[in-house]
């Protein structure tokens, strides 16, 4: 058995044990903070009122969507990095998160409440997953190549709207529009919908992880060892939309997260996928509770760009990572 392989079951337990910690820390730092003991004796059912206000009405459920949103993400990059064989591959590579922005942004314009800009940021999702694959598909199959480039050039359109739509916004409504561009997790009004998703998406790529391990080596590959290519890259490509969509949903555009998990996850863990898709599960659910903590207090009352604090934290640990991989 490969060392990789050896060390996943106590590498998904250390990821699984901080991501409990990083879930504990978010519900117990805030403007009004609390101790282990006082934490306790909320999750107990005991304790003061204003604590379990604070726990159940406020930090805990954000945390969770924070939480649920990061393994959305890192889950979505680690199967858009299989399916187009493109380590630079992410979430938002296909024009999802732009289609996204659209909608959310015209809800926005329209001062509808949240969960009007909810509603339109995955419609604008779903609708940009179809123009994409449509596109791509053309007059035969569609290729890696192609889908990227399509998604490339349809990403582009919607930039191109957005700033449009930017230019033409009232300077009240800006602030609020370039968070949720930023990501914010303000807007995540229950974590419900994203751990609907979450966990029968994680349980549906556990037996795919041999195929994947396959298909990563190209289609001709897999083919010839009885994969039946066209319906995983199809199912993967469905599967990565949806959980982009409801990542981008739930807390707006955060940057980085799908791109930079997977790949600080392979250089340690090897580049199997059984071990990868669980792993991206947790650690970027980890990340994003622990970023969206410090976005909320380290200039309270404030709050900073959740993206901007993914990045901050990632990218010294990549590099790190990456320099002892030479």
């Amino acid at each position: 058995m490969p060392v990789a392989n050896a060390r996943a079951l106590p590498s998904l337990l250390l990821l699984a044990l901080m991501g409990g910690v990083a879930l504990l820390l978010a519900v117990a730092v805030g403007s009004v903070p609390m101790d282990l003991s006082q934490l306790l004796d909320v999750l107990s059912g005991g304790g003061a009122p204003l604590y379990q206000e604070l726990v159940f009405s406020l930090r805990a459920p954000r945390a969770l969507a924070a939480f649920a949103t990061g393994g959305l993400l890192s889950l979505a990059g680690a199967l858009m990095q299989v399916l187009l064989r493109n380590p630079l591959a992410d979430p938002y590579v296909l024009g999802i998160s732009g289609g996204a922005a659209v909608g959310a942004l015209a809800s926005m314009l329209l001062s509808l409440g949240a969960m009007a800009i909810s509603g339109s940021a995955f419609a604008g999702a779903l609708i940009s997953t179809v123009l994409v694959f449509g596109l791509a598909q053309g007059r035969g199959s569609w290729t890696p190549t192609r889908l990227l480039l399509t998604g490339v050039v349809i990403a582009a359109g919607w930039g191109a709207v957005i700033t449009f739509m930017l230019t033409l916004s009232p300077a009240d409504r800006l602030p609020g529009m370039l968070y949720w561009l930023m990501g914010d997790l303000s807007y995540a009004r229950s974590p419900l919908p994203a751990w609907l998703i979450l966990i029968p998406a994680t349980l549906i790529t556990l037996p795919l992880g041999r195929s994947l391990n396959v298909l990563a080596r190209g289609p001709l590959q897999a083919a010839a060892l009885g994969v039946a290519v066209r319906p995983l890259e199809w199912s993967v490509y469905a599967l990565a939309s949806v959980l982009t969509a409801v990542a981008v949903t739930t807390a707006g555009s955060v940057g980085f997260v799908g791109l930079i998990v997977p790949h600080m996850l392979r250089l340690v863990l090897g580049n199997d996928q059984r071990i990868i898709l669980p792993a991206s599960v947790l650690a970027g659910g980890a990340l994003l509770t622990v970023a969206d903590t410090l976005a909320r207090t380290l200039m309270a009352p404030e709050q900073l760009p959740v993206g901007v604090i993914t990045a901050l934290l990632g990218v010294p640990t990549f590099l790190f990572l990456l320099y002892r991989s030479r």
